[in-house]
């Protein structure tokens, strides 16, 4: 087990949309102090997958980071449905995939397209 698989875990057992923790609690959770950019960079708590270990323990377990507060040291875990989930419980957002067929993806696309033809 990673050493922050347990706030995976502790975040799917977790009934409520969303989940308000401060970096001390997470600490807790997952018996291992938080590295310096967390508790400094904003970026670390970013979505992004790339970005660190911790973050694809909290994508994986189903949530997001948002309303992250540097200073407060804390932030809120919202619980999230990706579209092959199916329809998502009331109040819970839908994320879309990076498949090659996914929303995001034909946006992507569209877009390179555009800028490709504006240089016509």
């Amino acid at each position: 087990m990673g050493k922050y698989e347990s706030l995976g875990a502790f975040l799917q057992k977790q009934r409520a949309r969303e989940v308000p923790l401060t970096f001390g609690d997470i600490e807790k959770i997952t018996g291992v102090k938080l590295p310096s950019k967390a508790q400094h960079q904003r970026a670390w708590w970013s979505n992004n997958a790339a970005n660190n270990v911790m973050t694809k323990v909290w994508l994986n377990a189903g949530f997001e980071s948002v309303q992250v507060d540097m200073e407060a040291r804390k932030l809120v875990f919202r619980r999230v449905v990706k579209a092959s989930q199916g329809r998502p419980p009331p109040g819970v957002r839908r994320i879309e995939g990076d498949g090659p067929h996914s929303a995001r993806s034909r946006s992507d696309r569209a877009g390179r397209s555009r800028v490709g033809r504006s240089g016509r």
